[in-house]
């Protein structure tokens, strides 16, 4: 039986991987449990899942908490807690939302874990510091990100389980390109001109995902698939150039794999983050619970189209921050999470997002972090530059 440590569990990751191993409950066992501030779900979760420990980041409340926990569950406060109980269990799920996932992603590989990681953030901003605790003994990563997990799958059935260890630098891979699909998010076929006024209800009503507000915002601007480019370099160690994106509706396509003979690789299933939660949880096995099943009598039509850079910038902010490399991806990171917290909060317009982060991008000195401390001054560099272009345009609108 696998242990697992549930780190960020009361999120939209968290609690459909309760879910998940709620269905397989002789093959896992929770023993940790953490968020951030969530007091009343975490320990409504602690009462369902009985883990050995629980851990909140915020430590103002955790005489609430522990007031709430049931008998002999042990609490852990505090900045560092969500990153201790990501060493205590055979598998990691890193669902903390944004940069402030990066200490677990830390933890778990520098401790030996495998790491179920849908905080993409963490690898993009932290890239070098991540490949090198990547390097640990026992360390993995298997990406939970639905394009991501795709991929791996394709990778999979083209490399076998031993070359897919040496990732992000096998000893072969016959592969010409790789292509992640998009929805296209709320805004799919606007143009430009039509979406200055799009509210925040606008941008997070997505037509096929359901996730968080950061994500769905991310998700709009095409944000989102930028970073999945950064993540799929670091994670596969594909060249930018061999990275493409294309737009398919249906999310039925989760994303492909081209070989150097022209073939195409893809991973299909209806959406649902259960199946790439529960493929990363019983890796290199398979659950036996179907998620995301296809009728194919009654699919329909598959559409794909290339995405509108126009209208959304954000896209090639992202690649042009990954070829850049060093820290640039940390700088981008940072811009685009006050940016979007910004434009959540009504302080700026959702065109607004792009010119922010672009501003915060101008002002990027070279530099390669070789240490947490370096990846962290870039990100705190990346988010006062946003801040003051949000300032400039917050005080425009008032």
């Amino acid at each position: 039986m696998k242990t697992v440590s549930l780190v960020g569990s009361t999120g939209s990751i968290g609690t459909q991987a309760a879910e998940v191993i709620a269905g397989a409950p002789d093959r896992y066992r929770v023993v940790a449990l953490g968020a951030a501030t969530s007091v009343d779900a975490l320990a409504r979760q602690a009462r369902e899942l009985r883990p050995e420990r629980v851990a909140l980041a915020d430590a103002s409340r955790a005489a609430e908490l522990a007031a709430a926990l049931p008998a002999g569950v042990e609490l852990l406060a505090g900045p560092e807690a969500l990153a201790e109980i990501a060493t205590l269990a055979d598998v990691v799920v890193n669902g903390v939302v944004g940069f402030a996932g990066l200490p677990v992603t830390l933890a778990a590989l520098c401790s030996g874990r495998r790491l179920a990681l849908a905080n993409k953030e963490s690898l993009i901003a932290g890239g070098p510091v991540v490949q090198a605790a990547r390097q640990t003994p026992g360390a993995e990563i298997i990406p939970v990100d639905s394009e991501h997990c795709a991929v791996h799958q394709c990778l999979r059935a083209l490399l076998g389980e031993k070359d897919m260890s040496a990732l992000p630098h096998p000893p072969a891979m016959p592969v010409r390109r790789i292509v992640l699909t998009a929805s296209g998010g709320p805004f799919r076929g606007r143009h430009k001109r039509s979406l200055a006024e799009v509210t925040v209800a606008d941008a997070l009503a997505h037509p096929t995902w359901k996730m968080g507000p950061k994500i769905t915002v991310d998700s709009s601007t095409l944000m989102n698939k930028g970073l999945e480019v950064i993540e799929a370099h670091e994670l596969f160690g594909v060249g930018y150039d061999a990275i493409d994106v294309v737009v398919h509706p249906q999310s039925v396509v989760h994303s492909m794999v081209e070989t150097t003979d022209g073939a195409t690789l893809a991973q299909l299933s209806l959406p649902d983050m259960r199946l790439p939660i529960g493929y990363a949880l019983a890796y290199p096995d398979r659950l036996d619970t179907p998620f995301g099943v296809i009728d194919w009598s009654r699919l329909g039509s598959l559409d794909f189209e290339e995405p509108d850079r126009e209208a959304f910038p954000c896209l090639d902010l992202a690649y042009s921050a990954g070829r850049q490399g060093g820290a640039a991806p940390a700088w981008l990171n940072g811009a685009n999470e006050v940016a979007v917290a910004a434009f959540l909060d009504g302080r700026i317009r959702w065109v607004d997002i792009p010119a922010v982060i672009s501003e915060a991008l101008d002002d990027y000195n070279a530099s390669v972090p070789g240490t947490v401390a370096d990846v962290l001054d870039a990100d705190l560099a990346g988010r006062d530059r946003a801040l003051s272009a949000v300032e400039r345009r917050s005080s425009a609108l008032r």
